[in-house]
């Protein structure tokens, strides 16, 4: 009797892995909710009413945020079974992250425009940033599981190689 994962070719015991792959109808989605969010946050921004400076200032917010959510996302996946980076480094992806958040909150709380409008702002930027996580995981769980693939396909080479 084998343990679980593992098979017998030519009486060798092989280890066998399972790979996961996300579905094409999650990937779909996850851009589609991703680029929705791109769109809805560029079209409250882009009719944003008053001055050109505040529309500038809160672009500038957004993409703060969007970059910090997606250094947090990478620092948090690389770390997630062993810490990799320094603690310093750390203390910058996560102050990084709170400082483009808070600043962002502060200058939408700060703009005088209607509460409504202020609302349309705030869901669309907090669904860019949840957006941004999800797509940030998909397309690291794509990348490792290319890597694990060809790792697998390389170590199935070189045994039939060693057999024949």
């Amino acid at each position: 009797m084998h343990p679980p994962f593992t098979s017998e070719i030519d009486g060798e015991l092989m280890k066998t892995i399972t790979i996961r792959h996300d579905t094409r109808a999650w990937t779909l989605q996850v851009w589609l909710s991703f680029l929705a969010a791109v769109l809805l946050c560029a079209i409250g921004l882009g009719w944003l009413p008053g001055r050109d400076l505040d529309r500038a200032f809160m672009v500038m917010g957004y993409v703060f945020c969007l970059s910090a959510a997606f250094a947090l996302a990478k620092f948090v996946r690389d770390n997630d079974t062993r810490a990799v980076d320094t603690p310093l480094w750390r203390l910058v992806v996560w102050g990084g992250f709170f400082v483009a958040m808070a600043l962002t909150g502060w200058g939408l709380a700060q703009m005088e425009i209607n509460p409504a409008y202020k609302a349309f702002l705030g869901v669309s930027w907090l669904f860019l940033v949840s957006t941004c996580f999800t797509l940030a995981k998909t397309l690291r769980d794509a990348h490792e599981s290319r890597l694990a693939a060809a790792a697998q396909d390389e170590r199935s080479v070189c045994a039939s190689c060693e057999r024949g």
